[in-house]
C-alpha cells in the first residue's frame, strides 16, 4: 500500500467516497458542554496506506487515543452535550497541534518510526492539513461561534487518552486534569474530584502546556474566555464497552459538580444535564 511522502504530491490526501476527516454528533443538544477528542480515530486515507506502519503500531496509542471516542459517546449522551471528533489518525495530522508544529506529522512517536511521515515536503504538509486539519478547526470554529452568537458560549472539553508504559516507565497517574492560562473549569474539577477517590487524579499530567498539548484549548476557548479544560484517561481504564461506560459516568459527575460550582459563583450557568 503506498506510503511514501513522494506519493503524496500525485495525488488528493482524500478520496471520493472516504468519511469526513470531521463528524459533529447532537449539534443541537442542550448542555452547555462542547466534548472535543481530536484523537478519536485511528483510521488512515486510503492514499497514505498505514504510513509503512504494521498493524501493531496502528492500534497502538501512538495512532489515537484508545478508548476516547468511547468514553466520549457515552458522555455525550450522559450530559446532552454537543461532541465534535476527528475522524482519522493523529499520525496522518494531529488535529491538537498547529501547522507548524513539527509533531503535527511526526516522523517519530515514542518507540515507533513513521516512515510515512519522512522527509515531507512543504506540499505534503500543506496537502494533509488542508485535508485532515483544516475541516476539523472550521467545524469547531463555526459550531463555537453559533453557540457564542447565542448567547450561549460552551464550556470546552477535550477528552484523550494515554498509556501507562511510556518510554518503559510506569505512570502512577490515572485521571490527568489538564489547563492552559484558564484554570477555573479545571480548579472546580479538581475540588470536585474527592468524591472519585478510587482513581489517582492530578494536575497537568501526564503532560502540561509545555508539552505543547494545549492547541484546541488556546485557538477555541482562550481567545473568548470560554470555560475550558483537558482530560486525559489512563487506556488502560477503558478498554471495554463497561469500562468506557463506568468512566463516562464518574466524569459525568465531576463535569456536573464542577459546571454548579461555576454556576453558583457567577449565578447565570447550568449543565443542561
Amino acid at each position: 500500500m503506498p506510503h511514501s511522502a513522494s506519493n503524496q504530491n500525485k495525488m488528493t490526501v482524500l478520496q471520493t467516497g472516504e468519511p469526513s476527516p470531521v463528524t459533529l454528533i447532537h449539534a443541537q443538544a442542550a448542555g452547555d458542554i462542547l466534548l472535543i477528542c481530536e484523537h478519536a480515530s485511528n483510521h488512515f486515507p486510503k492514499s497514505l496506506g498505514s504510513l509503512g506502519l504494521n498493524e501493531e503500531a496502528t492500534r497502538s496509542h501512538v495512532a489515537w487515543d484508545p478508548g476516547a471516542l468511547g468514553v466520549s459517546l457515552h458522555l455525550s449522551k450522559l450530559l446532552d452535550a454537543s461532541f465534535i471528533h476527528q475522524n482519522y489518525s493523529r499520525l496522518v495530522y494531529d488535529c491538537n497541534r498547529p501547522p507548524s508544529a513539527h509533531d503535527a506529522m511526526p516522523a517519530r512517536s515514542e518507540v515507533f518510526d513513521i516512515p510515512g511521515n519522512h522527509n515531507l515536503s512543504q506540499d505534503d504538509r500543506d496537502a494533509r492539513t488542508n485535508a485532515i486539519y483544516r475541516p476539523f478547526e472550521t467545524a469547531l470554529a463555526d459550531f463555537i461561534k453559533a453557540r457564542r452568537e447565542a448567547s450561549r458560549p460552551p464550556f470546552i472539553i477535550t477528552i484523550h487518552s494515554f498509556t501507562p508504559i511510556y518510554h518503559g516507565k510506569k505512570r502512577e497517574v490515572e485521571l490527568g486534569i489538564l489547563f492552559d492560562q484558564d484554570t477555573r473549569l479545571a480548579n472546580a474539577i479538581l475540588r470536585s474530584s474527592t468524591d472519585e477517590n478510587d482513581l489517582i487524579i492530578r494536575a497537568n499530567e501526564p503532560y502540561s502546556p509545555t508539552d505543547g498539548v494545549t492547541h484546541t484549548l488556546q485557538t477555541h476557548a482562550l481567545p473568548f474566555g470560554l470555560h475550558n479544560v483537558m482530560i486525559e484517561i489512563r487506556n488502560d481504564l477503558i478498554e471495554t464497552e463497561d469500562q468506557q461506560r463506568a468512566m463516562a459516568e464518574k466524569l459525568s459527575r465531576l463535569f456536573t459538580a464542577a459546571i454548579a460550582q461555576i454556576s453558583a459563583q457567577d449565578g447565570s450557568r447550568t449543565t443542561g444535564a
